[in-house]
């Protein structure tokens, strides 16, 4: 089971970083070998936690990021992980499922009417609207996660970011609400750590691989990527919830 989860860690962070999404492949599995949901969600939160660092750092080190660039997406979508973890125990599975297929939708909708294609900005300037999208993306990662890393790749193609640029920092977004969500539930005693570890393993391998790759896919390639992600996703939340 362990070398399971090590196995869809690396795999689920190389989709993840590139296009979000990692979650359809390691939240079904770990519910599949019999975790509990929450134990399921609650390592996910705690692997991504780790891995999105991993990748922060990295990417700090080359200094394609700012201290000053990421420090709104950090504290607002902290916030945001955190009211999510908060919140996690009121909502039924089948809840979060009909929420997150509903903001998916909206998202690959927009991607056909050019509103999320990604463009040539370097720098992301966190606007009112910005702000509350990256709350919410952290509310939702916080009660469910799938497709959050999604969802902010899209509000950064939105700001007309580079689809580098638009990856890192929605891999500093998914560490920020991953984070506050971890936090949760270390404190609600929902962490089975043997396999969260092996999965955390296997996800920082996985995220460093996936920004290797970003750096060489074309921001239409990327487009198209995310659009597939998108649309398994949906298909994959609307089996589940039938």
């Amino acid at each position: 089971m362990l070398f399971i989860l090590f196995v869809i860690g690396f795999f689920g962070n190389v989709i993840g970083t590139l296009a979000g999404g990692g979650g359809l492949i390691t939240l079904p599995t770990m519910l599949l070998l019999g975790m509990p949901v929450h134990a399921a969600i609650g390592a996910n939160k705690v692997a991504n936690t780790v891995s999105t660092l991993s990748n922060f750092y990295s990417v700090f080190k080359r200094k394609e990021i700012t201290r000053e660039e990421v420090f709104p997406i950090i504290v607002l979508c902290f916030i945001g992980g955190l009211l999510g973890g908060g919140l996690a125990a009121l909502f039924t599975e089948q809840t979060l499922t009909i929420i997150a297929i509903c903001l998916l939708l909206f998202a690959f909708v927009l991607s056909f009417f050019g509103k999320t294609d990604f463009g040539e900005q370097l720098q992301l300037h966190v606007k009112k609207r910005t702000a509350s999208l990256l709350i919410g993306v952290g509310i939702y990662d916080g009660l469910f996660g799938p497709g959050s890393g999604t969802l902010l790749l899209y509000i950064y193609a939105s700001e007309k970011l580079a689809y580098m640029k638009a990856v890192v920092l929605g891999r500093v977004g998914i560490f920020a609400t991953c984070f506050g969500a971890a936090l949760m539930y270390i404190v609600n005693g929902q962490i089975l750590w043997a396999e969260t570890l092996a999965l955390m393993i296997g996800s920082i391998m996985g995220a460093q691989l996936g920004i290797i790759l970003a750096r060489k896919i074309s921001a239409k390639l990327a487009k198209y990527l995310l659009r597939l992600i998108t649309a398994i996703l949906i298909v994959q939340l609307i089996l589940e919830l039938l």
